[in-house]
């Protein structure tokens, strides 16, 4: 059935997000990556019907893909083994060419623009944000590093609870116009000024994993302080041309232009299996070296102190050995998969031991659904093994 008509105060709601996610551009104000003027890098094909490929879900029960897709609000789907496109299917009127909004998916980006940057000696991640950013040493980020972002283990006091209608995230959404309703008479009118405004914090920097979007806008600030350059400018630059994209990319801007990197972007699936397919080449793509492969194997490996942090959060009970890094979900040791994760249903899954790379996008009603999350993941692991 066609969802209802989408606007600005009902878009990110059920049965409406159906639709909205695939035309965020035409609500919000946006930057464009543009893919450039270099013919883009075709992936090749060998298309299988991996629809009744099974696997064990979290009841112990067999059960297939197919199953996982038409339960879980699924919008596109695409499976690439050793850079080859095994499966590739669109549902909800969605097809190869639509932008799809990529929710907590853009932290990613943003992460691996930090790693490039980082290596070319722009600034380091044990710095501190405030010596970028001076205005912040009277806020609740004064102590925090630009590693403690990255990590999500600053101090920040910030409600992430996407359950709760007046959450701080919520609050920060209004600031791109995402939540109307929530905004007030003082409400912070630029992401800028809404990170300055926390004052109170929760914990000692680098003490606990809180998992809070408010980091990774932060990190935009920081880089445009440190460059002079627009954030916009060098993703596309340093990231998105140099994948050979087909699609450019929009990422949601605040009122003054700063990219909303914690949730904002927006990109083609076959674009998003070529990020992932870069990531499973330690860095490599089209025959050039985006970002080093060190950068990729620490991603991978993670390090003692984010396993125990991940491992003594709430996270550390429903995914035993895991650690967040760097703005990327990382598996067990061993296990060398690493995840971008989105609300709503947004996937990229990058296992680097068997070269798998799974791009799903949704459109689920709810923000977190953790009975999808995990069927998914199993999904996913038993598809890579499987391929």
């Amino acid at each position: 059935m066609e969802s209802e008509e989408f606007n600005r105060e009902n878009w990110g709601y059920p049965p409406f997000n159906r639709k909205s996610f695939q035309h965020v551009q035409s609500l919000f104000p946006t930057a464009r990556l543009r893919r450039g003027a270099a013919p883009f890098a075709r992936q090749p094909s060998d298309l299988k019907d991996l629809s009744q490929v099974t696997y064990l879900n979290s009841l112990g029960q067999e059960a297939t893909v197919q199953k996982l897709l038409e339960d879980s609000y699924t919008d596109a789907f695409l499976v690439m083994k050793d850079g080859i496109i095994q499966t590739e299917t669109y549902f909800n009127q969605m097809s190869a060419d639509s932008f799809h909004l990529l929710n907590s998916v853009s932290k990613s980006f943003l992460g691996i623009l930090v790693g490039i940057l980082s290596e070319e000696g722009l600034f380091q991640p044990y710095e501190l944000i405030s010596s970028y950013i001076p205005e912040f040493e009277n806020s609740a980020f004064c102590n925090t590093t630009l590693q403690h972002a990255l990590d999500m283990s600053g101090a920040v006091k910030y409600h992430e609870d996407y359950a709760d209608p007046n959450a701080d995230f919520w609050i920060e959404t209004a600031v791109v116009g995402w939540r109307p309703a929530l905004v007030k008479e003082n409400s912070q009118d630029t992401l800028f000024n809404y990170a300055l405004s926390l004052k109170e914090t929760e914990q000692e920097d680098g003490a606990t994993f809180h998992y809070r979007t408010v980091f990774t806008n932060v990190l935009t600030m920081v880089i445009e302080r440190a460059t002079g350059q627009k954030v916009q400018h060098l993703l596309e630059e340093k990231i998105w041309q140099r994948l050979k994209p087909e699609q450019d990319a929009v990422i949601v801007v605040d009122g003054a232009g700063l990219p909303y990197l914690g949730a904002g972007m927006n990109a083609c699936a076959r674009d998003l299996a070529r990020f992932g397919q870069m990531i499973v080449q330690s860095g490599q793509l089209n025959g050039e070296q985006i970002i080093s492969k060190d950068w990729i194997d620490d991603l991978v490996a993670g390090n003692d102190e984010v396993r125990r942090l991940f491992a003594e959060s709430d996270y550390g009970l429903t995914r035993p050995g895991a650690h967040y890094h760097n703005q990327f979900w990382g598996s067990a040791q061993g296990n060398q998969t690493l995840m971008c994760l989105g609300i709503h249903g947004q996937y990229i899954h990058m296992n680097l031991s068997n070269q798998t790379v799974i791009v799903k996008l949704s459109s689920q009603p709810e923000s977190v659904n953790n009975e999808m999350f995990s069927e998914a993941f199993l999904a996913f692991d038993a598809l890579s093994d499987q391929l």
